[in-house]
């Protein structure tokens, strides 16, 4: 079964967490750290953990550079980010730097059930709360409206799937259209906006009217 870390500064919190995944997912083992080092220490001494769940300001983090830290030791086992922040740069940020998703620490229990289980199956996990955040005059869109009208419509009604948080295979099934195709599709999304991941692409489009864009 899975092996999840989880790496947060709150016993509290690792404790409801835990419980969590313990409800959720039968056998699952965990294991707990509360700062970087410790966090680093068990990755190195644990080869085949499936999952790191990340507080981004526990001790030793220093913000995102304790992200980069640990996607340079254990750049193939998924790092997702479990914190109270919900600032959309910040989350933005942390996808660039390699989380593979986030996860607010108000969540409510079988949310974050549904959430660890999306991710565990291989998906990005992001809610659409907190991609949709409504814009500022001080908070410019990091795509322009141009690079999003070169977008196809099947591009747009794909992306707009992804915003769901839909994997290809639903995307497929909802759209009547080939699982391949729908990867064809997500590739050139990213190459159009210019990003690196399907995450990226979400974060992009959270204030994007699909509806006006179509």
């Amino acid at each position: 079964m899975y092996k999840i870390l989880i790496a947060d500064d709150h016993p509290l919190f690792r404790d409801a967490i835990t419980s969590v995944i313990h409800s959720g997912f039968s056998g699952c083992e965990t294991l707990e750290a509360d700062e970087l080092e410790s966090t680093l220490t068990l990755t190195r001494n644990n080869d085949d953990i499936d999952l790191i769940l990340l507080d981004l300001n526990m001790p030793g983090m220093n913000g995102l550079h304790g992200l980069i830290t640990l996607r340079n030791e254990v750049p193939f086992t998924p790092v997702v980010i479990v914190s109270a922040e919900e600032d959309k740069q910040i989350i933005m940020q942390a996808v660039t730097y390699g989380a593979a998703g986030f996860i607010p620490k108000s969540t409510p229990r079988e949310q974050m059930r549904l959430a660890l289980e999306k991710i565990l199956a291989g998906n990005t996990y992001i809610p659409a709360d907190v991609i949709k955040t409504e814009p500022t005059p001080s908070n410019e869109p990091a795509i322009s409206n141009e690079i999003f009208s070169s977008l196809t419509r099947r591009q747009l009604l794909v992306l707009e799937r992804m915003s769901m948080g839909e994997s290809n295979k639903q995307i497929a099934y909802n759209l009547n259209i080939a699982e391949t195709t729908v990867k064809a599709h997500v590739s050139a999304i990213l190459r159009k906006l210019g990003v690196h991941n399907r995450m990226q692409a979400v974060l992009c489009a959270g204030n994007l009217d699909f509806n006006q864009a179509r």
